[in-house]
């Protein structure tokens, strides 16, 4: 190992993961408002150890002054999906960001690995602005569906207890497990529109609720508790019988109440 400082190596690794972390939230809440729905289920990322990338630069012959051209995912993003098509979609969106730049992309869903590996990769350049000024850093993006995820983390764990040496069967059985899960993302593509739709209505239901919830603890606030525990009741009332349109009307009706109670009326 050389003597460099590892901690200010890594730090400004570091802040390109937490800064990328934060933009392609955004990202996701940005869409689900203009859109209602995010192709981004969910986004993590990672700095690598220490000990990882003496490993890799190692088995890549990688020297230890090149250590951060030559070992392009020290920063790590994952960006996981839903359906297969939204990785795609997630690429483009990736692909035309400004404040990045597009080194090279990796598509193994395409072309998989031998393994059974599936997985959408891209390299970016990441500026980063630190104490001493700006500096370029290499990230890797994954774009995983969740069963891909599933297969790969699965995968890694077995790697790493074999030491990259997995035994013929073992070997055998995570192809078939791949296989398995690719198929499970083509059959949840085929009913994509129907499961789009069930969760939209989930949701649609869940902002009711809270809605009503919300409103009826307004009336507490403007002291209209008499009114407010009657709403309550009704509210438990339609919750049981899980009726839409009952919980509209109730909504209807607590909102003229609270319009009420605004302006001092009686109850």
């Amino acid at each position: 190992m050389d003597g460099r400082d590892w901690g200010l190596f890594l730090q400004p690794y570091e802040q390109a993961v937490e800064e990328l972390k934060v933009k392609l939230k955004t990202l996701r809440t940005e869409l689900k408002n203009r859109e209602a729905y995010a192709p981004i289920e969910f986004v993590t990322g990672r700095v690598k150890k220490i000990s990882s990338i003496l490993e890799k630069a190692k088995r890549l012959s990688v020297p230890m002054e090149k250590i951060d051209t030559g070992i392009e995912d020290i920063a790590g993003i994952r960006i996981m999906c839903q359906f297969v098509d939204d990785i795609h979609r997630v690429a483009a969106l990736i692909r035309s960001r400004k404040d990045l730049k597009l080194v090279y992309e990796k598509d193994y869903i395409t072309n998989f690995k031998d393994s059974g590996y599936r997985s959408y990769h891209m390299i970016v350049e990441y500026p980063v602005q630190t104490a001493i000024g700006l500096k370029n850093v290499l990230a890797e993006i994954q774009i995983r569906t969740l069963a891909m995820n599933f297969w790969a983390t699965i995968e890694h764990s077995l790697n790493y207890k074999y030491k990259e040496s997995l035994p013929e069967d073992v070997r055998d059985r995570l192809k078939k497990a791949a296989e398995a899960a690719s198929q499970l993302d083509t059959e949840m593509s085929s009913i994509r529109n129907e499961i789009l739709d069930a969760q939209r209505d989930f949701e649609e239901k869940s902002n009711m609720y809270s809605s009503v919830l919300s409103d009826i603890q307004e009336l507490y606030f403007f002291r209209r508790v008499r009114e407010a525990v009657q709403f309550q009741l009704k509210f438990n009332e339609v919750w049981e019988k899980e009726d839409a349109f009952a919980i509209r009307m109730l909504s209807d009706e607590i909102k003229s109440a609270i319009q009420r109670a605004k302006k001092g009326g009686s109850n």
